[in-house]
Protein backbone atom coordinates (compact mmCIF):
# COMPACT_ATOMS: atom_id res chain seq x y z
CA UNK A 1 0.00 0.00 0.00
CA UNK A 2 1.05 3.29 -0.57
CA UNK A 3 2.14 5.54 2.30
CA UNK A 4 -0.46 7.34 4.33
CA UNK A 5 0.26 11.32 3.83
CA UNK A 6 -0.16 13.23 7.14
CA UNK A 7 -2.77 15.19 7.92
CA UNK A 8 -2.20 18.63 8.61
CA UNK A 9 -3.17 20.99 5.88
CA UNK A 10 -4.97 21.25 2.34
CA UNK A 11 -2.01 22.28 0.91
CA UNK A 12 -0.70 19.16 1.88
CA UNK A 13 -3.55 17.12 0.47
CA UNK A 14 -3.23 18.80 -3.02
CA UNK A 15 0.33 17.32 -3.51
CA UNK A 16 -0.70 14.37 -2.65
CA UNK A 17 -3.50 14.48 -5.16
CA UNK A 18 -0.87 15.90 -7.88
CA UNK A 19 1.08 12.58 -7.27
CA UNK A 20 -2.05 10.57 -7.10
CA UNK A 21 -2.47 12.04 -10.75
CA UNK A 22 0.62 11.36 -11.84
CA UNK A 23 0.94 7.76 -10.83
CA UNK A 24 -3.02 7.24 -12.57
CA UNK A 25 -1.99 8.63 -15.80
CA UNK A 26 1.23 7.00 -15.68
CA UNK A 27 -1.10 3.26 -15.11
CA UNK A 28 -3.44 4.57 -18.02
CA UNK A 29 -0.57 5.03 -20.50
CA UNK A 30 0.80 1.37 -19.38
CA UNK A 31 -2.55 -0.38 -19.87
CA UNK A 32 -2.33 1.23 -23.68
CA UNK A 33 1.03 -0.27 -24.49
CA UNK A 34 0.84 -3.70 -26.79
CA UNK A 35 2.20 -6.09 -23.46
CA UNK A 36 -0.74 -4.95 -21.55
CA UNK A 37 -2.40 -7.11 -23.60
CA UNK A 38 -0.81 -10.39 -21.80
CA UNK A 39 -2.52 -11.90 -18.83
CA UNK A 40 -0.04 -11.57 -16.62
CA UNK A 41 0.08 -7.94 -17.16
CA UNK A 42 -3.48 -7.35 -17.10
CA UNK A 43 -3.21 -8.26 -13.51
CA UNK A 44 -0.72 -6.54 -12.33
CA UNK A 45 -2.67 -3.51 -13.97
CA UNK A 46 -5.66 -4.41 -12.00
CA UNK A 47 -3.92 -4.74 -8.10
CA UNK A 48 -2.06 -1.17 -8.94
CA UNK A 49 -5.64 0.06 -9.89
CA UNK A 50 -6.88 -1.49 -6.51
CA UNK A 51 -3.88 0.32 -4.79
CA UNK A 52 -4.50 3.52 -5.86
CA UNK A 53 -8.31 3.83 -5.54
CA UNK A 54 -7.76 2.81 -2.32
CA UNK A 55 -5.04 5.73 -1.63
CA UNK A 56 -7.47 8.12 -3.18
CA UNK A 57 -10.42 6.78 -1.17
CA UNK A 58 -8.08 7.65 2.17
CA UNK A 59 -7.41 10.98 0.79
CA UNK A 60 -10.53 11.77 0.44
CA UNK A 61 -11.50 10.43 3.68
CA UNK A 62 -8.54 12.88 5.07
CA UNK A 63 -9.81 16.07 3.40
CA UNK A 64 -13.55 15.28 4.23
CA UNK A 65 -12.65 15.50 8.49
CA UNK A 66 -10.45 18.14 7.60
CA UNK A 67 -11.33 21.51 8.75
CA UNK A 68 -10.53 25.63 8.36
CA UNK A 69 -9.18 25.26 11.37
CA UNK A 70 -6.66 23.12 11.26
CA UNK A 71 -4.65 25.46 8.52
CA UNK A 72 -1.26 26.54 9.50
CA UNK A 73 -2.22 30.00 8.16
CA UNK A 74 -5.27 31.71 6.80
CA UNK A 75 -6.64 29.98 3.45
CA UNK A 76 -9.01 32.30 0.99
CA UNK A 77 -12.12 30.67 -0.62
CA UNK A 78 -11.49 27.53 1.79
CA UNK A 79 -14.80 25.59 1.43
CA UNK A 80 -14.69 26.13 -2.53
CA UNK A 81 -10.96 24.99 -2.82
CA UNK A 82 -11.92 22.13 -0.32
CA UNK A 83 -15.16 20.99 -2.76
CA UNK A 84 -12.83 21.18 -6.31
CA UNK A 85 -10.18 18.89 -4.70
CA UNK A 86 -12.86 16.28 -3.74
CA UNK A 87 -14.14 16.93 -7.66
CA UNK A 88 -10.58 16.17 -8.60
CA UNK A 89 -10.29 13.42 -6.99
CA UNK A 90 -13.74 12.07 -7.72
CA UNK A 91 -12.47 12.16 -11.36
CA UNK A 92 -9.53 9.76 -10.60
CA UNK A 93 -11.40 7.55 -8.77
CA UNK A 94 -14.28 7.28 -12.30
CA UNK A 95 -10.62 6.91 -14.39
CA UNK A 96 -9.55 4.03 -12.43
CA UNK A 97 -13.09 2.27 -12.49
CA UNK A 98 -13.53 2.72 -16.28
CA UNK A 99 -9.51 1.06 -16.45
CA UNK A 100 -10.57 -2.15 -14.44
CA UNK A 101 -13.91 -2.46 -16.10
CA UNK A 102 -11.83 -2.50 -19.27
CA UNK A 103 -9.56 -5.11 -17.90
CA UNK A 104 -12.51 -7.12 -16.68
CA UNK A 105 -14.23 -7.05 -20.56
CA UNK A 106 -11.13 -8.44 -22.21
CA UNK A 107 -10.43 -10.69 -19.40
CA UNK A 108 -14.37 -12.42 -20.23
CA UNK A 109 -13.37 -11.92 -23.81
CA UNK A 110 -10.08 -14.14 -23.45
CA UNK A 111 -11.84 -16.34 -21.56
CA UNK A 112 -15.14 -16.73 -24.51
CA UNK A 113 -12.33 -16.90 -27.05
CA UNK A 114 -10.98 -19.96 -25.10
CA UNK A 115 -14.03 -21.79 -25.21
CA UNK A 116 -14.55 -21.20 -29.14
CA UNK A 117 -11.13 -23.22 -29.84
CA UNK A 118 -11.55 -25.52 -27.32
CA UNK A 119 -12.76 -28.06 -29.38
CA UNK A 120 -10.75 -27.35 -31.90
CA UNK A 121 -7.48 -28.06 -29.99
CA UNK A 122 -8.67 -30.89 -27.57
CA UNK A 123 -7.30 -33.20 -29.41
CA UNK A 124 -3.53 -31.62 -29.29
CA UNK A 125 -4.36 -30.87 -25.96
CA UNK A 126 -5.23 -34.23 -24.49
CA UNK A 127 -2.14 -35.49 -26.40
CA UNK A 128 0.20 -32.91 -24.20
CA UNK A 129 -1.60 -33.69 -21.58
CA UNK A 130 -0.31 -37.36 -22.13
CA UNK A 131 3.19 -36.43 -22.59
CA UNK A 132 3.06 -34.47 -19.39
CA UNK A 133 1.26 -37.24 -17.39
CA UNK A 134 4.08 -39.48 -18.54
CA UNK A 135 6.98 -37.19 -17.46
CA UNK A 136 5.14 -35.67 -13.93
CA UNK A 137 4.93 -39.63 -13.37
CA UNK A 138 8.02 -40.27 -13.76
CA UNK A 139 9.04 -37.60 -11.82
CA UNK A 140 6.97 -37.85 -8.93
CA UNK A 141 6.68 -41.65 -8.47
CA UNK A 142 8.71 -42.35 -5.91
CA UNK A 143 6.56 -39.11 -4.01
CA UNK A 144 3.43 -40.26 -5.07
CA UNK A 145 4.27 -44.00 -3.80
CA UNK A 146 5.55 -42.06 -0.11
CA UNK A 147 2.70 -39.97 0.35
CA UNK A 148 0.10 -41.91 -0.74
CA UNK A 149 -0.81 -43.69 2.74
CA UNK A 150 -1.12 -40.28 4.02
CA UNK A 151 -3.51 -39.02 1.35
CA UNK A 152 -5.67 -41.78 2.58
CA UNK A 153 -5.38 -41.18 6.05
CA UNK A 154 -6.45 -36.96 5.37
CA UNK A 155 -9.07 -38.12 2.75
CA UNK A 156 -12.10 -36.96 5.12
CA UNK A 157 -10.01 -33.79 6.09
CA UNK A 158 -9.75 -32.92 2.55
CA UNK A 159 -13.64 -31.94 2.15
CA UNK A 160 -12.63 -28.61 3.01
CA UNK A 161 -9.68 -27.12 0.88
CA UNK A 162 -6.84 -25.76 2.80
CA UNK A 163 -4.73 -23.69 0.55
CA UNK A 164 -1.95 -20.76 1.18
CA UNK A 165 -2.98 -17.37 -0.24
CA UNK A 166 -1.86 -13.83 -0.26
CA UNK A 167 -2.91 -10.14 0.90
CA UNK A 168 -3.24 -7.97 -2.24
CA UNK A 169 -4.11 -5.25 0.06
CA UNK A 170 -4.58 -4.32 3.96
CA UNK A 171 -7.68 -4.91 5.36
CA UNK A 172 -9.23 -4.17 9.18
CA UNK A 173 -11.86 -5.59 10.73
CA UNK A 174 -15.10 -4.99 10.53
CA UNK A 175 -17.00 -6.98 13.49
CA UNK A 176 -16.35 -9.10 15.38
CA UNK A 177 -14.87 -12.31 14.17
CA UNK A 178 -13.17 -11.11 11.06
CA UNK A 179 -9.76 -11.34 11.11
CA UNK A 180 -7.30 -8.04 10.43
CA UNK A 181 -4.28 -8.78 7.65
CA UNK A 182 -1.60 -6.34 5.47
CA UNK A 183 -0.84 -6.49 2.27
CA UNK A 184 1.79 -9.25 1.55
CA UNK A 185 0.62 -11.72 4.48
CA UNK A 186 0.19 -15.29 3.64
CA UNK A 187 -3.00 -16.74 5.21
CA UNK A 188 -3.66 -20.46 5.25
CA UNK A 189 -7.34 -20.73 3.83
CA UNK A 190 -9.28 -23.55 5.95
CA UNK A 191 -13.11 -23.22 4.43
CA UNK A 192 -14.37 -21.52 1.41
CA UNK A 193 -17.79 -20.02 1.60
CA UNK A 194 -20.22 -18.96 -1.47
CA UNK A 195 -21.30 -15.82 0.16
CA UNK A 196 -17.30 -14.18 -0.61
CA UNK A 197 -16.13 -14.50 2.96
CA UNK A 198 -13.69 -17.36 3.77
CA UNK A 199 -12.22 -18.62 7.23
CA UNK A 200 -8.58 -18.36 7.76
CA UNK A 201 -5.65 -18.29 9.65
CA UNK A 202 -2.36 -16.41 10.01
CA UNK A 203 1.20 -17.06 10.86
CA UNK A 204 0.26 -16.15 14.38
CA UNK A 205 -2.25 -18.80 14.64
CA UNK A 206 -5.41 -16.29 14.51
CA UNK A 207 -8.55 -17.17 12.91
CA UNK A 208 -11.16 -15.47 11.05
CA UNK A 209 -13.19 -14.61 8.43
CA UNK A 210 -11.49 -12.29 5.66
CA UNK A 211 -12.80 -11.28 2.02
CA UNK A 212 -11.65 -13.16 -0.92
CA UNK A 213 -11.46 -10.39 -3.19
CA UNK A 214 -8.43 -9.24 -1.12
CA UNK A 215 -6.47 -12.69 -1.60
CA UNK A 216 -4.91 -14.21 -4.43
CA UNK A 217 -3.54 -17.65 -4.51
CA UNK A 218 0.18 -17.90 -2.93
CA UNK A 219 3.24 -19.79 -4.95
CA UNK A 220 6.11 -20.63 -3.08
CA UNK A 221 8.15 -20.97 -6.05
CA UNK A 222 7.56 -20.48 -9.80
CA UNK A 223 6.84 -23.32 -11.77
CA UNK A 224 6.08 -25.05 -9.03
CA UNK A 225 1.93 -25.81 -8.43
CA UNK A 226 0.49 -27.34 -5.43
CA UNK A 227 -1.37 -30.57 -6.02
CA UNK A 228 -4.54 -28.85 -4.90
CA UNK A 229 -4.34 -26.08 -7.91
CA UNK A 230 -6.74 -29.19 -9.85
CA UNK A 231 -9.75 -27.79 -7.97
CA UNK A 232 -12.21 -26.22 -9.19
CA UNK A 233 -12.79 -23.64 -6.39
CA UNK A 234 -9.22 -22.43 -7.45
CA UNK A 235 -10.50 -20.96 -11.05
CA UNK A 236 -13.35 -18.73 -9.15
CA UNK A 237 -12.76 -15.23 -10.80
CA UNK A 238 -15.67 -13.56 -9.17
CA UNK A 239 -13.58 -10.52 -7.48
CA UNK A 240 -9.64 -11.81 -9.20
CA UNK A 241 -8.44 -11.93 -12.64
CA UNK A 242 -7.78 -15.40 -13.79
CA UNK A 243 -4.66 -15.84 -15.94
CA UNK A 244 -4.24 -17.89 -19.06
CA UNK A 245 -1.89 -20.54 -17.83
CA UNK A 246 -4.01 -20.99 -14.62
CA UNK A 247 -6.91 -22.38 -16.87
CA UNK A 248 -4.74 -24.40 -19.39
CA UNK A 249 -2.55 -26.24 -16.37
CA UNK A 250 -5.92 -27.94 -15.84
CA UNK A 251 -5.92 -31.70 -16.61
CA UNK A 252 -9.10 -32.87 -15.06
CA UNK A 253 -11.92 -30.64 -16.75
CA UNK A 254 -11.08 -28.57 -18.71
CA UNK A 255 -14.59 -27.93 -19.95
CA UNK A 256 -15.96 -27.61 -16.29
CA UNK A 257 -13.32 -25.04 -15.76
CA UNK A 258 -14.50 -23.03 -19.00
CA UNK A 259 -18.09 -23.01 -17.70
CA UNK A 260 -17.27 -22.35 -14.02
CA UNK A 261 -15.18 -19.38 -15.29
CA UNK A 262 -18.25 -17.72 -17.73
CA UNK A 263 -20.99 -18.65 -14.89
CA UNK A 264 -18.88 -17.02 -11.78
CA UNK A 265 -16.49 -14.21 -13.49
CA UNK A 266 -19.41 -12.22 -14.87
CA UNK A 267 -21.19 -10.70 -12.16
CA UNK A 268 -20.78 -7.03 -13.21
CA UNK A 269 -23.18 -5.56 -10.03
CA UNK A 270 -20.09 -7.15 -8.25
CA UNK A 271 -17.34 -5.70 -9.94
CA UNK A 272 -18.54 -2.16 -9.91
CA UNK A 273 -19.20 -2.77 -5.99
CA UNK A 274 -15.93 -3.40 -5.61
CA UNK A 275 -14.77 -0.31 -8.10
CA UNK A 276 -17.49 1.88 -5.80
CA UNK A 277 -19.34 3.07 -8.63
CA UNK A 278 -22.90 1.01 -6.75
CA UNK A 279 -22.32 1.34 -3.23
CA UNK A 280 -22.45 -1.67 -1.32
CA UNK A 281 -25.78 -3.23 -0.31
CA UNK A 282 -27.32 -1.40 -3.71
CA UNK A 283 -28.03 -2.39 -7.35
CA UNK A 284 -30.33 -1.07 -10.07
CA UNK A 285 -33.58 -0.53 -8.83
CA UNK A 286 -36.49 -3.25 -10.73
CA UNK A 287 -39.21 -1.14 -10.33
CA UNK A 288 -37.93 1.97 -11.43
CA UNK A 289 -36.89 0.15 -14.90
CA UNK A 290 -40.22 -1.04 -15.21
CA UNK A 291 -41.82 2.70 -14.89
CA UNK A 292 -39.52 3.76 -17.50
CA UNK A 293 -40.24 1.48 -19.59
CA UNK A 294 -44.46 2.77 -20.16
CA UNK A 295 -47.73 3.69 -18.88
CA UNK A 296 -48.62 0.35 -18.16
CA UNK A 297 -47.27 0.17 -14.81
CA UNK A 298 -48.61 4.10 -14.08
CA UNK A 299 -51.75 4.94 -11.85
CA UNK A 300 -53.26 7.29 -15.06
CA UNK A 301 -53.35 3.34 -16.57
CA UNK A 302 -55.30 1.90 -14.12
CA UNK A 303 -57.22 5.07 -13.47
CA UNK A 304 -59.41 5.30 -16.41
CA UNK A 305 -62.44 3.30 -17.18
CA UNK A 306 -62.31 -0.40 -19.34
CA UNK A 307 -64.41 -1.08 -21.53
CA UNK A 308 -66.28 -4.16 -21.66
CA UNK A 309 -65.70 -6.64 -24.59
CA UNK A 310 -69.05 -5.53 -26.83
CA UNK A 311 -67.13 -1.98 -26.76
CA UNK A 312 -70.55 -0.49 -26.32
CA UNK A 313 -70.36 -0.13 -22.42
CA UNK A 314 -67.47 0.36 -19.10
CA UNK A 315 -66.98 -2.64 -17.60
CA UNK A 316 -65.59 -1.12 -14.58
CA UNK A 317 -68.11 2.06 -14.71
CA UNK A 318 -71.40 1.52 -13.58
CA UNK A 319 -74.44 3.85 -12.90
CA UNK A 320 -76.96 3.25 -10.04
CA UNK A 321 -79.83 5.00 -11.31
CA UNK A 322 -81.97 5.23 -8.19
CA UNK A 323 -78.79 7.23 -6.30
CA UNK A 324 -77.81 9.32 -9.01
CA UNK A 325 -74.37 8.23 -8.33
CA UNK A 326 -71.53 5.57 -9.89
CA UNK A 327 -72.62 1.84 -8.53
CA UNK A 328 -69.91 0.80 -6.05
CA UNK A 329 -68.20 -2.57 -6.71
CA UNK A 330 -66.35 -4.84 -4.08
CA UNK A 331 -63.45 -5.86 -5.35
CA UNK A 332 -61.40 -9.48 -4.10
CA UNK A 333 -58.93 -7.50 -1.68
CA UNK A 334 -59.47 -4.09 -0.87
CA UNK A 335 -57.35 -2.52 2.28
CA UNK A 336 -55.34 0.30 3.91
CA UNK A 337 -51.62 -0.19 4.94
CA UNK A 338 -49.20 2.25 6.59
CA UNK A 339 -45.67 2.51 6.12
CA UNK A 340 -43.90 2.99 9.80
CA UNK A 341 -40.25 2.95 9.02
CA UNK A 342 -37.28 1.28 7.33
CA UNK A 343 -34.05 0.15 9.54
CA UNK A 344 -30.44 -0.73 9.02
CA UNK A 345 -30.68 0.97 5.75
CA UNK A 346 -27.24 0.87 3.68
CA UNK A 347 -25.36 3.86 3.49
CA UNK A 348 -24.80 4.98 0.15
CA UNK A 349 -21.03 6.08 0.11
CA UNK A 350 -19.66 9.58 -0.85
CA UNK A 351 -19.20 8.45 -4.90
CA UNK A 352 -22.80 9.70 -4.72
CA UNK A 353 -25.19 12.25 -3.90
CA UNK A 354 -28.53 11.16 -2.67
CA UNK A 355 -31.64 13.32 -4.22
CA UNK A 356 -34.62 11.26 -2.21
CA UNK A 357 -35.00 8.31 -0.75
CA UNK A 358 -37.85 6.02 -1.25
CA UNK A 359 -40.14 2.95 -1.23
CA UNK A 360 -42.20 2.00 -4.50
CA UNK A 361 -44.90 -0.52 -3.95
CA UNK A 362 -46.72 -2.80 -6.46
CA UNK A 363 -48.97 -6.10 -6.26
CA UNK A 364 -46.90 -9.09 -7.35
CA UNK A 365 -47.96 -12.68 -7.33
CA UNK A 366 -43.94 -13.56 -7.85
CA UNK A 367 -43.86 -13.66 -11.98
CA UNK A 368 -45.57 -10.23 -13.03
CA UNK A 369 -46.76 -6.80 -11.47
CA UNK A 370 -50.63 -6.69 -11.36
CA UNK A 371 -50.92 -2.71 -10.84
CA UNK A 372 -49.45 0.62 -10.75
CA UNK A 373 -46.52 0.92 -9.37
CA UNK A 374 -46.53 3.76 -5.90
CA UNK A 375 -43.89 5.73 -4.55
CA UNK A 376 -44.25 6.93 -1.18
CA UNK A 377 -40.77 9.31 -0.29
CA UNK A 378 -38.97 8.83 3.28
CA UNK A 379 -37.64 10.69 5.25
CA UNK A 380 -33.95 10.88 7.67
CA UNK A 381 -32.51 12.50 10.04
CA UNK A 382 -28.57 12.94 10.41
CA UNK A 383 -28.37 11.59 13.20
CA UNK A 384 -29.57 8.02 12.17
CA UNK A 385 -29.03 8.07 8.84
CA UNK A 386 -30.11 4.35 8.40
CA UNK A 387 -33.43 4.50 9.54
CA UNK A 388 -36.17 5.95 7.33
CA UNK A 389 -39.55 7.36 8.66
CA UNK A 390 -42.82 7.91 6.57
CA UNK A 391 -45.93 10.86 6.94
CA UNK A 392 -43.56 13.45 8.98
CA UNK A 393 -45.67 15.69 11.16
CA UNK A 394 -45.93 19.25 8.42
CA UNK A 395 -47.84 22.30 8.88
CA UNK A 396 -51.10 22.19 7.27
CA UNK A 397 -51.85 19.37 4.63
CA UNK A 398 -49.17 16.24 4.56
CA UNK A 399 -47.83 15.80 0.69
CA UNK A 400 -49.24 13.19 -0.85
CA UNK A 401 -45.80 12.11 -2.21
CA UNK A 402 -44.61 11.87 2.04
CA UNK A 403 -47.61 10.00 2.86
CA UNK A 404 -47.18 6.76 4.45
CA UNK A 405 -51.11 5.15 4.81
CA UNK A 406 -51.68 3.66 1.04
CA UNK A 407 -54.96 1.87 -0.09
CA UNK A 408 -54.94 -1.27 -2.38
CA UNK A 409 -57.32 -2.89 -4.72
CA UNK A 410 -57.20 -5.53 -6.73
CA UNK A 411 -59.43 -8.72 -8.52
CA UNK A 412 -56.99 -11.09 -8.70
CA UNK A 413 -57.32 -14.47 -7.95
CA UNK A 414 -53.96 -15.94 -7.93
CA UNK A 415 -53.14 -17.58 -4.45
CA UNK A 416 -49.64 -16.20 -4.53
CA UNK A 417 -51.00 -12.61 -4.47
CA UNK A 418 -48.75 -10.24 -2.39
CA UNK A 419 -47.35 -6.74 -1.90
CA UNK A 420 -44.11 -6.06 -3.34
CA UNK A 421 -41.79 -3.32 -1.45
CA UNK A 422 -38.72 -1.90 -2.75
CA UNK A 423 -36.88 1.06 -0.67
CA UNK A 424 -34.24 2.70 -3.12
CA UNK A 425 -32.38 6.31 -3.67
CA UNK A 426 -32.78 8.15 -6.31
CA UNK A 427 -29.27 10.15 -7.15
CA UNK A 428 -26.35 12.03 -8.83
CA UNK A 429 -23.06 10.88 -9.83
CA UNK A 430 -19.89 13.25 -8.34
CA UNK A 431 -17.81 12.70 -10.75
CA UNK A 432 -20.02 12.37 -13.68
CA UNK A 433 -23.35 14.33 -12.80
CA UNK A 434 -24.94 10.88 -13.89
CA UNK A 435 -28.23 10.57 -12.53
CA UNK A 436 -30.06 7.20 -11.37
CA UNK A 437 -31.96 5.16 -9.28
CA UNK A 438 -30.58 2.30 -6.71
CA UNK A 439 -32.24 -0.22 -5.13
CA UNK A 440 -31.50 -1.20 -1.75
CA UNK A 441 -33.54 -4.53 -1.36
CA UNK A 442 -36.89 -5.81 -1.69
CA UNK A 443 -39.42 -7.91 0.39
CA UNK A 444 -42.96 -9.84 -0.61
CA UNK A 445 -45.56 -9.81 1.50
CA UNK A 446 -47.83 -12.54 0.77
CA UNK A 447 -51.80 -12.08 1.51
CA UNK A 448 -52.73 -15.34 1.65
CA UNK A 449 -51.60 -18.22 3.68
CA UNK A 450 -51.76 -21.23 2.62
CA UNK A 451 -55.24 -22.44 2.79
CA UNK A 452 -56.62 -19.02 1.58
CA UNK A 453 -57.44 -17.30 4.28
CA UNK A 454 -56.15 -13.56 4.43
CA UNK A 455 -53.76 -12.75 6.44
CA UNK A 456 -54.67 -10.95 9.44
CA UNK A 457 -54.17 -6.79 10.33
CA UNK A 458 -51.41 -6.12 12.35
CA UNK A 459 -47.52 -4.54 12.52
CA UNK A 460 -45.16 -6.97 10.21
CA UNK A 461 -41.67 -6.55 10.66
CA UNK A 462 -40.00 -7.53 6.97
CA UNK A 463 -36.29 -8.18 6.43
CA UNK A 464 -35.06 -6.85 2.93
CA UNK A 465 -33.53 -9.52 0.47
CA UNK A 466 -30.94 -8.17 -2.20
CA UNK A 467 -30.81 -9.00 -5.52
CA UNK A 468 -33.98 -8.64 -7.69
CA UNK A 469 -37.51 -10.08 -6.84
CA UNK A 470 -37.32 -12.99 -9.50
CA UNK A 471 -33.71 -13.64 -7.06
CA UNK A 472 -34.21 -15.85 -4.08
CA UNK A 473 -31.78 -16.64 -1.01
CA UNK A 474 -29.36 -13.10 -1.81
CA UNK A 475 -28.50 -10.87 0.98
CA UNK A 476 -28.33 -7.39 1.11
CA UNK A 477 -25.44 -7.19 3.16
CA UNK A 478 -23.73 -10.43 3.88
CA UNK A 479 -21.22 -9.49 6.50
CA UNK A 480 -24.58 -9.56 8.85
CA UNK A 481 -26.32 -12.84 7.23
CA UNK A 482 -22.73 -14.62 7.24
CA UNK A 483 -22.31 -14.79 11.48
CA UNK A 484 -25.77 -17.01 11.59
CA UNK A 485 -23.90 -20.24 12.69
CA UNK A 486 -23.50 -18.85 16.59
CA UNK A 487 -26.18 -19.09 19.40
CA UNK A 488 -29.38 -18.22 18.86
CA UNK A 489 -28.33 -15.20 21.25
CA UNK A 490 -25.96 -14.66 18.38
CA UNK A 491 -28.29 -14.70 15.73
CA UNK A 492 -31.06 -12.54 17.37
CA UNK A 493 -28.31 -9.71 17.70
CA UNK A 494 -27.37 -10.25 13.96
CA UNK A 495 -31.30 -10.28 12.73
CA UNK A 496 -31.50 -6.73 14.38
CA UNK A 497 -28.82 -5.36 12.30
CA UNK A 498 -30.78 -6.65 9.18
CA UNK A 499 -32.22 -3.87 7.23
CA UNK A 500 -36.22 -4.13 7.63
CA UNK A 501 -38.97 -2.43 6.65
CA UNK A 502 -41.85 -1.77 9.07
CA UNK A 503 -45.58 -2.03 7.80
CA UNK A 504 -49.46 -2.27 9.67
CA UNK A 505 -51.86 -3.67 7.51
CA UNK A 506 -55.32 -1.81 8.87
CA UNK A 507 -58.63 -3.64 9.05
CA UNK A 508 -61.52 -1.86 7.26
CA UNK A 509 -64.46 -0.62 9.01
CA UNK A 510 -68.05 -0.26 6.80
CA UNK A 511 -67.02 3.41 5.82
CA UNK A 512 -63.97 2.85 4.67
CA UNK A 513 -65.17 -0.14 2.27
CA UNK A 514 -67.94 1.67 0.97
CA UNK A 515 -65.43 4.23 0.01
CA UNK A 516 -62.86 2.14 -1.62
CA UNK A 517 -65.69 0.06 -4.01
CA UNK A 518 -65.97 3.51 -5.75
CA UNK A 519 -62.54 3.13 -6.98
CA UNK A 520 -61.27 1.09 -10.18
CA UNK A 521 -60.82 -2.28 -9.28
CA UNK A 522 -57.27 -2.52 -9.64
CA UNK A 523 -55.26 0.76 -7.98
CA UNK A 524 -53.09 1.32 -5.57
CA UNK A 525 -52.54 5.57 -4.33
CA UNK A 526 -52.39 7.89 -1.31
CA UNK A 527 -55.12 7.83 1.00
CA UNK A 528 -54.83 11.56 1.14
CA UNK A 529 -55.82 11.89 -2.45
CA UNK A 530 -58.65 9.47 -2.26
CA UNK A 531 -61.63 12.11 -2.19
CA UNK A 532 -60.49 13.31 -5.48
CA UNK A 533 -60.21 10.02 -7.30
CA UNK A 534 -63.84 9.53 -6.02
CA UNK A 535 -65.03 12.50 -7.35
CA UNK A 536 -63.13 12.32 -10.63
CA UNK A 537 -64.97 9.11 -11.30
CA UNK A 538 -68.31 10.76 -10.33
CA UNK A 539 -67.49 12.75 -13.03
CA UNK A 540 -66.80 10.27 -15.37
CA UNK A 541 -69.89 8.69 -14.53
CA UNK A 542 -71.74 12.08 -15.07
CA UNK A 543 -69.95 12.27 -18.06
CA UNK A 544 -70.08 9.32 -19.68
CA UNK A 545 -73.34 7.38 -18.75
CA UNK A 546 -75.95 9.67 -17.10
CA UNK A 547 -75.09 12.35 -19.72
CA UNK A 548 -75.56 9.99 -22.69
CA UNK A 549 -78.61 9.97 -24.86
CA UNK A 550 -78.68 6.58 -25.96
CA UNK A 551 -76.41 3.69 -25.49
CA UNK A 552 -75.36 3.00 -28.79
CA UNK A 553 -74.22 6.32 -29.06
CA UNK A 554 -70.94 6.65 -30.14
CA UNK A 555 -70.16 10.76 -30.06
CA UNK A 556 -67.18 11.76 -29.24
CA UNK A 557 -66.75 13.59 -25.54
CA UNK A 558 -64.88 16.38 -24.85
CA UNK A 559 -64.20 16.89 -21.09
CA UNK A 560 -61.08 18.76 -20.16
CA UNK A 561 -61.50 17.34 -16.90
CA UNK A 562 -61.83 14.17 -17.86
CA UNK A 563 -58.55 14.31 -20.51
CA UNK A 564 -55.88 16.02 -18.44
CA UNK A 565 -56.66 14.66 -14.99
CA UNK A 566 -55.12 10.75 -14.92
CA UNK A 567 -51.84 12.60 -16.22
CA UNK A 568 -52.44 15.06 -12.69
CA UNK A 569 -51.38 11.73 -11.09
CA UNK A 570 -47.85 11.71 -12.01
CA UNK A 571 -47.47 15.23 -10.70
CA UNK A 572 -47.83 15.72 -6.94
CA UNK A 573 -47.10 18.95 -6.87
CA UNK A 574 -50.07 20.17 -8.98
CA UNK A 575 -52.00 17.12 -6.31
CA UNK A 576 -51.77 18.49 -3.62
CA UNK A 577 -52.70 22.29 -4.85
CA UNK A 578 -55.86 20.45 -5.87
CA UNK A 579 -55.88 18.93 -2.37
CA UNK A 580 -55.21 22.47 -1.02
CA UNK A 581 -58.30 24.35 -2.99
CA UNK A 582 -60.28 21.32 -2.20
CA UNK A 583 -59.71 21.61 1.74
CA UNK A 584 -60.04 25.40 2.02
CA UNK A 585 -63.64 25.24 0.12
CA UNK A 586 -65.02 22.45 2.23
CA UNK A 587 -63.88 24.80 5.24
CA UNK A 588 -66.49 27.43 4.21
CA UNK A 589 -69.51 24.72 3.85
CA UNK A 590 -72.15 24.38 6.57
CA UNK A 591 -72.36 21.68 8.98
CA UNK A 592 -75.68 20.41 7.12
CA UNK A 593 -73.72 20.53 3.85
CA UNK A 594 -70.88 18.76 4.96
CA UNK A 595 -73.16 15.57 5.59
CA UNK A 596 -75.08 16.30 2.14
CA UNK A 597 -72.05 15.88 0.86
CA UNK A 598 -70.33 12.66 2.90
CA UNK A 599 -73.93 10.82 2.21
CA UNK A 600 -74.21 11.50 -1.59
Amino acid sequence: MLPRWPRDSLQCLQRRRQELKQQVDSLLSESRLKGALEASKRRDIYQRCMQLKQAIDENKNTLQKLKKADEPIPVGNYHQKKEEEHSLLDKLTHQLQQLAMSISRENITEIGELTERAEDDSAEDDEEEDDDDEEESKESGEEEETQEEEKQENESHQQVTSKEYIAVGDFSAQQAGDLTFKKGEILLITEKKPDGWWMAKNAKGNNGLVPKTYLEPYHKEEGQESSEEGNEEDVEVGNEIADEPEVKQRTDSHWSAVRKALSEQINTIDVLTTMGAIPAGFRPSTLFQLLEEGNQFRASYFLQPELAPSQLAFRDLLWNAKTGTIRSRPSHVSLILTLWSCKMIPLPGVSIQVLSRHVRLCLFDGNKVLSNIHTVRATWQPKKPRTWTFSPQVTGILPCLLDGDCFLRSNSLSPDLGILFEPGISYIRNSTGERGELSCGWVFLKLFDASGIPIPAKTYELFLNGGTPYEKGVEVDRSVSRRAHGSVFHQMMMMRREPQLLVKLRSLNRRSRDILSLLPEILIGSMGCIHLLIFYRQILGDVLLKGRMSMQSADFISNPVLATFPKLLEQPDVMDALRSSWAEKESTLKRSEKVGRRRD
